[in-house]
């Protein structure tokens, strides 16, 4: 199945069954008085997660969703039927945002939650409502309220662990392959990797992390080049990134230059994310000797500002895999006791996670503007061209 990690999607809720408009009509009773009962209420919409969705996609095929309608009052004051509410089915990790004012109406984050997206519309009264004591014979009613609808834009962000960070065919599939289940495609080319890939780690039994690998970006992403940024919000929701480097690129090209140039693609993208705990993986070392890989641990020792760990591995012949599945199992784990443990360190992370999100939305969404003016600007340019006379030579 296709991954898609977007949608549009339009949500009715169901509109208020009008109130009824009835007198109590029986033999023997005089003067019955108005038994004209409420309508039901609109039916709501709701998203829940499933955790047995991965993608989007069905939305792309029926992007139209309405709640039933409530039905209307009847004599007697019975009340109308309330409409069914609607539930739709999406991924966990989905972020649910209003199309129209950019609101965040909720965030998916776990197995069975529920985020009302639209509300139903209020049921109408019937003339029973209005009966007082110098009104003995109301001929009122109200009618239902209209159901909200609302365009939504559906942005799912996969939920892992680990991220792995680099630029095209640095190993990343490669890595992912060797330390976990999960089978990308590998191939000698670059943008082997085309949609993000999931994978488990299971260091130990009962001892496990998953791990997110996500197209590879180049110089010039975070402004629209090759596959853009539009995957690095899948790193987002991370603990911990890897930033894979090819020690021994085929182009020849220095791979702390390479280094480099994704650091800054990170930073544009958000300057928070960027502070995130990351750990520097010198990968495809089989292919260097004792010597070249010495001096280029040197060279990242004296030329980088790099102060977090760095790992020399090869995801083909798996050195050094295990010991840094071992070494991010620990980091993970002290981190979960320090969650339970530390009430200030959460409510960082929290405020964290906030401002990377905000952070990555400002800038897509400036990536997005950016895009449709170049598009208007070359329609226009399109369209100059119908007033030019073609003359041709005979």
């Amino acid at each position: 199945m296709k991954f898609v990690d977007e949608a549009k999607v339009r949500v009715t809720a169901g509109k208020g069954g009008n109130g009824c408009l009835s007198f109590r009509r029986e033999k023997y009773i005089e003067r019955g008085g108005p038994d004209g009962g409420d309508g039901g209420d609109g039916g709501s919409v709701f998203l829940k997660g499933d955790g047995s969705l991965n993608t989007l996609i069905d939305f792309r095929f029926q992007p139209k969703y309405r709640a039933e309608h409530g039905t209307q009052g009847s004599s007697r004051q019975c009340t109308g039927a309330k409409g069914d509410d609607l539930f739709l089915s999406v991924p966990v990790g989905t972020m649910i945002i209003d199309e129209e004012t950019d609101e965040v109406l909720g965030d998916i984050t776990k197995e069975g939650e529920e985020i009302l997206v639209a509300r139903g519309g209020f049921h109408g009264l019937g003339n029973t409502r209005f009966k007082t004591s110098t009104n003995r014979a109301p001929r009122q009613t109200s009618k239902g309220q209209m159901g909200e609808e609302r365009i939504l834009r559906l942005e799912l962000k996969v939920l892992a662990d680990v991220g792995l960070l680099g630029l095209p065919n640095a190993g990343k599939s490669t890595f992912i392959r060797a330390v976990s289940s999960a089978k990308p495609k590998v191939a000698d080319y670059p943008f082997t990797t085309l949609i993000p890939n999931l994978g488990v780690v299971k260091v130990e039994a009962h001892r496990s992390f998953a791990v997110a690998d996500i197209p590879g970006l180049i110089e010039g992403a975070s402004d629209g080049a090759g596959l853009g940024i539009q995957f690095l919000k899948h790193l987002t929701r991370t603990h911990i990134l890897l930033h894979i480097v090819d020690v021994s690129p085929a182009d020849d090209s220095d791979p702390l230059g390479a280094f480099n140039v994704i650091e800054e693609e990170l930073y544009r993208f958000s300057p928070t994310l960027f502070e995130r705990e990351r750990w520097l993986i010198l990968n495809k070392i089989d292919l260097l000797s004792e010597s070249e890989l010495t001096d280029l641990l040197k060279r990242v020792d004296e030329e980088l500002d790099w102060n977090g760990p760095v790992f020399a591995v090869s995801g083909v012949s798996r050195h050094g895999t295990d010991s840094l599945c071992q070494s991010i199992m620990r980091f993970l784990e002290t981190r979960a006791i320090q969650l339970e443990e530390d009430p200030d360190f959460v409510e960082l992370q929290r405020q964290t996670e906030i401002e990377i999100e905000r952070e990555g939305t400002d800038r897509v969404t400036q990536l997005r503007a950016r895009k449709r003016a170049q598009q208007d600007n070359d329609s226009d340019e399109r369209g100059d061209d119908h007033d030019v006379e073609v003359v041709y030579a005979e």
